[in-house]
């Protein structure tokens, strides 16, 4: 991919539609031009319930970032969540046709897309398939490419979605007059915003609470281990708030963002705010204390399912990183605190800021971006292993035509010499010159046998 490229990503969550555009500087960061943000009416716990309200908030937060980054938008690349998401573990299989030719990175795609081939339960559909662990003639190898072998094996990470969920979001994009690069898993996404390398070898877990739903991806050795979408987030405690303090959801969610807390030992009793009450009737006071017991219950049942992934992926005594929160949830005081205490690892907030160049766009280094800057960043990549994957297969191709002229060289046949008339010609006279021994036979016999001979 050139220098320079305007890349665009679109983060469709629960609670907002992001639009970020940015660019690859040359340091290797990324850029960020402009983006635009609204707030999200036609989305449930990641999935799309209504096409026009996405529609126009996709449109809205499109244009905004067009105008505020000087770009036109017509393309960008979408992010996918919610509870249909599920993966699985492939291993796939390939022998080669010459081992005397090194692999090419053309032939470890080739062996990705024949995942894309496994069947699938109706109504569901592969989203995407990571190459984890490759092998050469039954050898760990760590970069196959240029190494010589018979067979070709490799681990695959699967990622499984609902087809109406995927082609929803495609409709939506089209819909508002866009066309689509990439639809990228939103905690791989998300994974790319905030985690370094290091963190992904030495064994990490990232927890994205997003609005709608909480996104999991957890990393060793570089390569992505599971993935999975757990359907509580940010909205689920609004309404807990709704209910158990008997306000409306417009209080609730303003008393969650500005006086929350993820652990109530760590408010006092006699903090209390006051919230109006509806149509003239009494204000409702409200304890801080009580506020964060109702959070802090719903959090607690998200990390339980989120110890519920790690164990699934038994990777519970690999991950020396720990967990790495990021998302609007993230945002919440006393998170990380209570992260630490029911799951027993150590805790970071992730910003997706350590991969941004300076920018004054200051609200761009918050956990509720990191979704749409990881979307960009994944952009990047992915457009950058698509230039080298063309570029190889060229090569391959120049290569075979190559070894093609090469061989007819050594196997050509020596050319049969057809007669022309002059040498034809010339061989019925060397015939004529020729003895004929028959015509000798004869005369003597015509002369040494007497006719009256019986």
């Amino acid at each position: 991919m050139s220098e320079g490229k305007i890349i665009v990503g679109l983060d469709i969550g629960t609670t907002k539609v992001a639009c970020i555009v940015g660019q690859k500087a040359d340091n290797g960061k990324i850029e960020i031009l402009g983006y635009g943000k609204t707030i999200s009416t036609g989305v449930r716990r990641g999935v799309v319930t209504n096409i026009f309200d996405t529609v126009e908030a996709i449109k809205t937060a499109v244009k905004q970032a067009s105008d505020q980054s000087g770009v036109e938008i017509n393309r960008v690349s979408v992010g996918i969540a919610g509870q249909h998401i599920k993966s699985l573990q492939h291993r796939g299989v390939m022998m080669r046709d010459n081992h005397d030719t090194e692999i090419t990175e053309a032939e470890l795609e080739h062996l990705r897309n024949d995942t894309f081939k496994i069947n699938m339960t109706p109504g569901e559909e592969i989203i995407d398939v990571i190459r984890q662990d490759t092998y050469v003639d039954g050898e760990l190898a760590t970069n196959p490419v240029g190494m010589l072998g018979n067979k070709i094996e490799a681990n695959f990470h699967v990622i499984i979605g609902q087809t109406s969920a995927a082609k929803n979001i495609v409709k939506c994009i089209q819909s508002a007059g866009l066309e689509m690069d990439y639809m990228i898993l939103e905690p791989i996404a998300s994974a790319q915003a905030v985690l370094d390398e290091e963190e992904k070898d030495a064994g990490v877990v990232l927890v994205d609470i997003g609005g709608g739903t909480t996104d999991i991806a957890i990393f060793k050795n570089k390569k992505i281990q599971h993935t999975a979408v757990i359907p509580f987030g940010g909205n689920i405690i609004t309404e807990d708030i709704c209910t158990g303090c008997s306000i409306i959801k417009h209080y609730a969610e303003e008393v969650k963002v500005k006086f929350g807390s993820a652990l109530a030992s760590e408010n006092r009793d006699d903090e209390v705010v006051s919230i109006p009450g509806i149509r003239g009737r009494e204000p409702k006071e409200i304890s801080f204390k009580n506020l964060a017991h109702i959070i802090q219950a719903r959090l607690e049942e998200i990390f339980e399912l989120v110890n519920y992934e790690i164990q699934k992926a038994k990777t519970e005594n690999q991950l020396i990183a720990g967990i790495v929160l990021t998302g609007g949830g993230a945002m919440m005081k006393h998170i990380q605190q209570l992260a630490e205490f029911k799951t027993g690892l150590e805790v970071r907030i992730g910003y997706p800021n350590e991969h941004l160049n300076q920018t004054k766009m200051k609200e761009m280094s918050s956990p509720m971006y990191s979704t749409g800057i990881g979307i960009v960043i994944e952009t990047v990549a992915r457009m950058e292993h698509d230039d080298f994957l063309q570029a190889s297969k060229q090569a391959e191709m120049e290569r075979k035509k190559q070894y093609e002229k090469q061989e007819i060289i050594v196997t050509q046949p020596e050319t049969a010499q057809i007669p022309d008339e002059k040498d034809e010609s010339t061989s019925k006279k060397k015939k004529k010159k020729g003895i004929d021994l028959k015509k000798i036979v004869t005369s003597f016999t015509e002369i040494f046998i007497p006719d009256d001979i019986d």
